[in-house]
């Protein structure tokens, strides 16, 4: 009985009776790529069938071998031996410095000088030097300006074909790189790496000068700039130099005047994104930054450091020619105008100037009779913020400065410090016409007066002045009639 095999290809089912495969069997070409299925349809398949089955899947077998080697062609023996270890997954040339082993020497050679840092490829247009040949080759068409790889939604265009890829995820805004740890995703791998790392904690980027290591390498770079005063990035119109191409950014704006970061909520514009954030907090209300020694929390970190100062007692502000520290920055810069007599803000209104911008804010208000500052209880209002927490001790009675040698307590420090003064006998204050010393400021000046002759306090109702209001008052009575 004739018996019938089916031979299944791509190309479609095709039946053929054993006798013409024993006649055409040397015609049959088997392809790689073809899945060839035998079926054997009758269960008492006779001796001379099966003996042609294992034949032809034999003729399968040396045929998919006789391809693979028509598919490769190697010029020389070295790379028929790589080309085989690269089939079979040996990798013979082990790397002592970590656990990576390759298939041939020249990728064990070119890891070797990622942990030797030896760089032999040099480019020939500028200073710069790679491990490996083909990051040489890369970094060349970055001078051919052999941009090939046109962006379809911009005038962009690329050297690489991968640069194009992942700059038109900016325009599909196409995230491929999911983190496996939280939800966010990212358009580049390396980016996802760097990501996962705050996860991990992993900080594999190591200073060789110190202790310092980091997640990312630009970070490392930076850090690194602290060591050697490195300051790559010149500002074109001044001196200026920075560690950071960030920091350039920003200082450039002060000569520009650009503020490109703008509020949404009122018409202010700021150089800096993080000066913006603190702007919406005074929106918001938002203060996220709490103290974890008592209730304070403010909208600013820095304020925070700050306030956590007058707990902690830390002036880091030294001044270099006296002996006063400062818990904040701002205070050793106003303090140093002291020694060197510099009044940078300038009233517009008057001929005066002052050292700090909070005097000069204050002052402005002598003029405009602006008083913001409102006490709760009362009518009353005033122009700085100081003279309201004293007011407000009136209507609470609250003395907080307290004599540590007798049991008096007084609602102003100033009253404190001239109350210490009865019992230390100091006299700070010197007359520089006499030998006269003055344990109150206001004492000295109306000694001043008795060598000067002047009389501010004038009498209304005659031509009589005195040196001291009190001698006014009592002047002021005897028109009055009042008894004194």
């Amino acid at each position: 009985m004739e018996q019938e095999i089916n031979i299944n290809t791509k190309t479609g089912d095709s039946y053929y009776s054993h006798d013409f495969f024993k006649k055409t069997n040397k015609n049959v070409q088997c392809n790689v790529k073809e899945e060839i299925e035998i079926k054997e349809e009758l269960l008492e398949t006779n001796e001379d069938t099966l003996l042609f089955i294992n034949e032809l899947k034999m003729n399968q077998e040396s045929t998919q071998i006789i391809e693979s080697e028509k598919k490769y062609k190697f010029s020389n023996k070295i790379n028929i031996q790589n080309h085989s270890r690269a089939c079979s997954e040996e990798k013979t040339n082990q790397q002592s410095h970590d656990e990576k082993s390759f298939s041939n020497k020249s990728n064990n050679k070119g890891q070797k000088r990622t942990h030797n840092e030896e760089k032999l490829h040099k480019c020939n247009q500028r200073d710069k030097a790679f491990s490996q040949t083909y990051n040489l080759t890369s970094h060349l068409k970055t001078h051919t300006e052999e941009e090939t790889h046109q962006c379809t939604q911009c005038a962009k265009a690329f050297s690489k074909k991968g640069s194009l890829i992942k700059h038109q995820r900016t325009h599909t805004g196409e995230k491929p790189h999911q983190c496996n740890q939280c939800d966010k995703a990212f358009s580049e791998k390396s980016s996802l790496i760097n990501h996962i790392r705050t996860h991990t904690g992993e900080k594999p980027h190591k200073c060789n000068q110190c202790n310092t290591a980091f997640s990312h390498k630009c970070n490392l770079i930076k850090h690194l700039r602290t060591h050697t005063g490195e300051k790559p990035h010149q500002c074109n119109q001044c001196d200026k130099a920075f560690s950071q191409k960030s920091n350039l950014i920003i200082h450039i704006r002060t000569h520009t005047g650009e503020k490109p970061h703008k509020c949404n909520q009122c018409d202010k514009a700021f150089s800096e994104k993080s000066s913006l954030i603190s702007h919406l907090r005074t929106h918001t209300g938002e203060k996220p930054h709490k103290c974890n020694k008592c209730d304070m929390a403010c909208s600013e970190k820095s304020y925070l450091i700050n306030h956590i100062r007058t707990h902690t007692g830390e002036k880091p502000h030294q001044c270099n020619q006296c002996d006063k520290a400062f818990s904040q920055k701002s205070s050793l810069i106003s303090h140093l105008r002291t020694h060197t007599g510099e009044k940078p803000y300038k009233c517009k209104q008057c001929d005066m100037a002052f050292s700090d911008k909070r005097d000069i804010i204050k002052h402005l208000r002598t003029h405009t009779g602006e008083k913001p500052h409102k006490c709760n209880q009362c009518d009353m209002a005033f122009s700085q913020k100081s003279n309201l927490i004293r007011h407000l001790r009136i209507h609470t009675g609250e003395k907080p400065h307290q004599c540590s040698q007798c049991d008096k307590a007084f609602s102003e420090k100033c009253h404190l410090i001239k109350h210490v003064r009865t019992h230390t006998g100091e006299k700070p204050h010197k007359c520089n016409k006499c030998n006269q010393a003055c344990s109150q400021k206001y004492d000295l000046i109306k000694h001043l007066r008795t060598h000067t002759g002047e009389k501010p306090h004038q009498c209304n109702q005659c031509d009589k002045a005195f040196s001291v209001k009190s001698s006014l008052i009592k002047h002021l009575r005897t028109h009055s009639g009042e008894a004194t």
